[in-house]
């Protein structure tokens, strides 16, 4: 069973902070260090977009809106990725979600819901 449990969303004012992280399982993330992954938001009304990725060797990108402010990381041991959230803006409310680079349709979690009140 492939399983990507997110957490580490909620309700916080502009300005404020989360740390969201992303447990990854199952057969298909038996080799976690050598993926890339990436976190992802989907917002009402807009397509899903991809927000922070990390290579297998640690480097990253971000999409333009969020440079600056998130910061993407992994713990291999634990085969876990984690998105620092700092300086939110009620833009930034959505369900973020993990997963691959392309992502692996089967293997979209829950998400965990970010909201940002202004």
């Amino acid at each position: 069973q492939v399983q990507l449990v997110e957490s580490g969303g909620g309700l916080v004012q502009a300005g404020g902070s989360l740390r969201l992280s992303c447990a990854a399982s199952g057969s298909t993330f038996s080799t976690f260090s050598i993926r890339g992954m990436a976190w992802y938001r989907h917002a009402p009304g807009k397509q899903r977009e991809l927000v922070a990725f990390i290579s297998s060797d640690r480097s990253t990108t971000y999409t333009d809106s969020v440079k600056g402010r998130f910061t993407i990381s992994r713990d291999n041991a634990k085969n876990t990725v984690y998105l620092q959230m700092n300086s939110l803006k009620p833009e930034d409310t959505a369900v973020y979600y993990c997963n691959c680079v392309p992502p692996i349709s089967a293997s979209w979690g829950q998400g965990t819901q970010v909201t940002v009140s202004s």
